[in-house]
């Protein structure tokens, strides 16, 4: 018997073996299947002539000035050159500085990168503002305050007012970065772009290669030690002038020339409803192309914000330049070439990018893959010719990448958050590349000297930063093909809420994608809500229904896709602010304060939803009518109630604030028959009041007993969409609910 029953045991454990290997193996498969789905959705959604800017007719500078106006590229690249003319300032002349206020070399390092770095305190304000309200008013205001600014500079007295003056000039000027983008990339058409932004940087460069002879020969025609603060006190009068003159500029339709070329013709949201700084990144983290050029310019910060500084302490302690001047003049030689080399690069990336946009992308890692070479070899002579010689192709390189860097972005975010995409780049790149590498490079001068700080920095940020730029340059289609859907979207609900007779859906989904990290749990899901419906999510555990009500809540941000409510876009709204707006949700479990009463716990959502005291008292007595139970027990302490009881009041403090839609998630869940019951009669009272619902629910009789329409839900992906009486009538889908609930 003992064999018998180990032969038994033996053959038990056997075939839980093949159990396990079984549903292993198809688990895996099924994981190599939606892998395999996903990989394909991720491949171009559109065809090349149907991206913005990608094989459309070429458009020549002069074409470019006559659609969008000289004077906007005029002003803005004044702001710009006279942001490079000051900020060079610090760099040519911190020596002096040094031996003003008695310092060390590596902690004017650390102000001269850090400066740089306090654009990203700026930019991200400045980034939110510029995609809720007007821009040119934005660009005035600041540019007056960063004149004020550059000239409280030169009145320090130390090196930590020094350190704070630069402060608030940074966070003046971040608007250069966020704003002028946006209006730029508004202002004219896809066409030109690279090469304007090209013209702006050559231009601006140019300001900053006059600028270390300029600020050179102001220090010295002031004389004596303090010369220096002269620079300061003179350039924050033009940038003064040329902000008043930015208060004349016109503001362009937002998105105008992506939806002339996608849709062929602009369409505007009469009233665009505010975007969520939140949401936005959320949104924009997602954009493949951004991760991999921020990852690479990241690194490459590290290794360029902080060589101008470096560059002069060698050219004083090693080539044997004392003198502001002299050293100012090389700076100039080094990057004179760059200036006939930019316009080159953005009419070359602007051909390019019609053709083939990840070719043009890719073409910018390769330039800078060299300067892992180039800046080594500069600070290993120790001869002036040779110095100038090694740095010119290297700031030729550089320059020139820099300088794409906009077009790039302008191209793969979405027009509805273009500041904050440029923020959000400044963010990434000046925080991590400039302020991190200041403090790395001023530690490192301080230690080992220039020299072994530029090799220890630029060889491998420049073969990082350039390999990121040609790897992610196969993800640009794809990106650009996301920002044609959501145009085609606008355009489809334009028509639709132009139709005659046609009503506006409550809530619409369109196309939406979703991933908690590399797992997508949501798949194309496309439904709409009609006013007074209730509409069931019904689907196993883990199918993605309570991920759908994040969205549409925003407690999610959708990777890619749609919502809207009442025809206008809230994907990138905050949740607070569609709460405001009529989204309310009652979340799954506990939905109270226990230990306040039940009349606190409705005053509190009372005092949210309204100002007014006699319109509280009237939104508590409304609740009361429906959930009579709920006015018995006032005084009591909602955590003493029953679990139905608490789910009643949960459901009330929702209903105080009269949402225009309700989303409920699971509503039966751990609850009695009895209670099921009560709440059921609730539910259908809403319905007879036209209340408008998504409910989530497991019990498929609960979902039958209250929807008009259903869907059903499998692994992130609709599968049935109709009449909730249909739904009955699948008995494949009903197993799955079942079984689903059972499997728990």
């Amino acid at each position: 018997m003992s064999d018998a029953r180990d032969a038994s045991d033996e053959t038990e454990r056997n075939s839980i073996a093949v159990n396990v290997a079984t549903i292993a193996a198809g688990v895996l498969a099924d994981d190599e299947a939606r892998h395999a789905a996903r990989a394909e959705r991720d491949d171009v959604l559109f065809p090349d002539e149907m991206l913005p800017g990608v094989n459309s007719e070429p458009v020549t500078l002069r074409e470019g000035f006559a659609r969008g106006g000289a004077a906007t590229f005029i002003v803005l690249t004044l702001l710009n050159s006279l942001d490079e003319l000051e900020g060079a300032a610090l760099s040519v002349l911190a020596p002096e500085i040094r031996d003003t206020f008695g310092v060390s070399k590596g902690a004017l390092v650390f102000i001269a990168s850090a400066s740089s770095a306090f654009f990203v305190l700026g930019a991200v304000p400045m980034g939110w503002l510029a995609d809720r309200i007007r821009r040119v008013p934005i660009v005035g205001v600041s540019s007056l305050l960063f004149g004020g600014f550059v000239f409280m500079s030169g009145v320090a007295l130390n090196a930590f007012m020094l350190f704070w003056t630069r402060f608030f000039t940074g966070i003046a000027k971040a608007n250069t970065i966020p704003v002028h983008g946006s209006l730029m990339a508004d202002q004219y058409p896809i066409g030109v772009r690279a090469r304007l932004s090209a013209m702006n940087n050559a231009i601006g460069h140019g300001f900053a290669l006059a600028a270390p002879v300029l600020v050179a020969g102001i220090a010295e025609i002031a004389g004596g030690t303090e010369g220096w603060r002269w620079s300061w006190y003179l350039l924050g009068i033009p940038v003064a002038v040329v902000g008043i003159a930015a208060f004349t500029l016109r503001e362009p339709p937002r998105g105008q020339y992506e939806k002339l070329d996608v849709l062929g013709e602009v369409i505007e949201d009469a009233e665009p409803v505010p975007i969520s700084m939140e949401a936005s990144f959320e949104r924009l983290r997602r954009i493949r192309t951004i991760r991999s050029v921020l990852v690479a310019f990241c690194a490459l910060g590290f290794g360029l914000f902080s060589v101008p500084s470096i560059q002069n302490f060698y050219m004083e302690e090693q080539l044997g330049m004392d003198g502001p001047l002299e050293r100012g003049i090389v700076g100039s030689l080094i990057g004179v070439l760059a200036l006939p080399a930019l316009p080159f690069m953005g009419r070359y990336f602007d051909r390019l990018y019609r053709r083939d946009p990840a070719k043009a992308l890719r073409s910018v890692g390769f330039i800078i893959l060299p300067s892992a070479l180039l800046a080594p070899l500069q600070f290993t002579v120790e001869n002036k010719v040779a110095f100038v010689a090694f740095g010119i192709p290297q700031a030729v390189l550089t320059t020139t990448a820099f300088a794409m860097v906009g077009p790039v972005l302008q191209a793969v975010v979405p027009y509805r958050i273009r500041g904050m995409g440029t923020a959000y780049s400044t963010m990434w790149i000046f925080f991590v590349g400039g302020f991190l590498g200041g403090i790395m490079s001023g530690f490192f001068v301080d230690a080992w000297g220039e020299r072994a700080t530029i090799m220890l920095l630029s060889i491998p940020t420049s073969l990082v930063g350039g390999a990121m730029l040609v790897n992610g340059a196969r993800f640009i289609r794809n990106d650009l093909s996301l920002v044609v859907q959501e145009l085609r979207e606008e355009l489809d609900e334009r028509d639709r809420r132009e139709a005659i007779d046609a009503e506006l859906p409550v809530m619409q989904l369109a196309n939406v994608d979703f991933s908690y990290g590399h797992v997508q749990v949501l798949f194309d899901v496309n439904f709409e809500v009609r006013r007074g419906e209730t509409l069931a999510l019904l689907g196993t555990n883990g199918a993605g229904k309570s991920t759908i009500l994040r969205v549409i809540s925003g407690l999610a941000i959708p990777e890619r896709g749609v919502v809207r409510l009442n025809g206008q876009t809230f994907t990138y709204v905050a949740p607070e602010t569609r709460a405001r707006l009529g989204i309310m949700q009652l979340p799954g479990g506990k939905g109270v304060f226990p230990s306040m009463s039940v009349r606190t716990n409705l005053e509190v959502s009372a005092r949210l939803a309204s100002k007014d005291r006699v319109e509280q008292r009237h939104r508590i007595d409304a609740v009361f009518e429906i959930f009579p139970e709920l006015r018995e027990r006032a005084a009591q302490a909602a955590g003493s109630m029953s679990g139905g009881q608490q789910q009643m009041l949960a459901l009330a403090r929702v209903l105080i604030h009269e949402p225009e839609i309700l989303l409920i998630d699971e509503l039966s869940l751990g609850l009695a028959p009895v209670v099921v019951e009560r709440l059921l009669e609730v539910v259908d009272t809403l319905k007879q009041r036209g209340q408008t619902m998504i409910i989530v629910e497991q019990s498929l009789n609960v979902a039958l007993a209250i929807a008009d329409r259903a869907i059903f839900l499998e692994k992130g992906a609709i599968r049935f969409e109709g009449a909730a009486s249909e739904l009955a009538n699948r008995d494949d889908l009903a197993r799955a609910v079942f079984f689903g609930t059972e499997g728990g």
